[in-house]
């Protein structure tokens, strides 16, 4: 008995939410230049959802495409790369001219350059682990800096906003472990933990519930400093391993 094969119109419903990402990525560049910061930020988060439910909606549904992959990565160079290298620049690096025109677009290739590295090793890498912080991670991280930096501080450096984008830009092609949550069950024989986990993000999240934004800042820059602390670890593990060998 063979297995009927999905109707057309249900392969493009997947394409269908990567164009929505699309779209509010444009959003957010208009919203950049236009000056309405925190609207940005929240139209790159929008976009951050949907690309989280395009490729879920195609394995659902049995869509899943070449086609649909390489439009899925160029959506998101678009609301992941360009659209908060925009947005940062026209905040604050503009006022520091070349310099700040450099540190945006060096965001903006690193953002390139990892969802390049991804493809190319998609089925070969752990999946408990990316190599490099997700470009959707880091475009949420610089745009949450953006945002509540613009209102909760009367005045910031703009060099400051250089150290947070090459910051990031480094860290998405490096080779610094970030952890997938893929493989998160919550059907553990230890419940204990994850109820604690789950009483600790409500807690959280009612706790900060008027600014999403203030969480994501928090939230994000915790999951990069626990990883770049992990893979401090793991390298001073090694190194003591190899003096006791020499």
């Amino acid at each position: 008995m063979t297995s009927r094969k999905p109707r057309h119109a249900l392969y493009l419903l997947p394409n269908a939410f990567t164009t929505a990402a699309l779209f509010f990525g444009f959003y957010a560049i208009s919203q950049s230049i236009a000056g309405n910061w925190e609207t940005a930020a929240i139209a790159v988060i929008i976009s951050a959802l949907l690309d989280a439910c395009d490729g879920r909606v195609a394995r659902l549904t049995g869509t899943e495409s070449a086609f649909g992959v390489e439009y899925d990565s160029l959506a998101d160079i678009v609301s992941f790369g360009v659209a908060p290298a925009i947005l940062i620049f026209q905040w604050s690096l503009y006022e520091l001219e070349k310099i700040g025109f450099a540190s945006a677009f060096c965001y903006c290739a690193a953002t390139a350059l990892r969802l390049a590295r991804f493809n190319t090793q998609v089925g070969t890498t752990d999946r408990r682990f990316f190599i490099g912080i997700p470009s959707p991670a880091a475009a949420l991280l610089l745009v949450s800096y953006v945002a509540c930096a613009d209102r909760y501080l009367s005045e910031i450096s703009p060099y400051i906003g250089i150290f947070v984008s090459l910051l990031l830009a480094f860290t998405m092609v490096s080779g610094v472990r970030f952890y997938s949550f893929k493989t998160i069950n919550i059907r553990t024989r230890r419940p204990l933990y994850s109820g604690l986990l789950l009483v600790i993000s409500v807690a959280l999240i009612y706790a900060f519930a008027n600014d999403l934004l203030l969480i994501l800042l928090i939230a994000l820059s915790g999951y990069v400093l626990v990883s770049y602390s992990w893979a401090l670890w793991l390298f001073i593990r090694r190194w003591r391993k190899n003096s006791l060998r020499s």
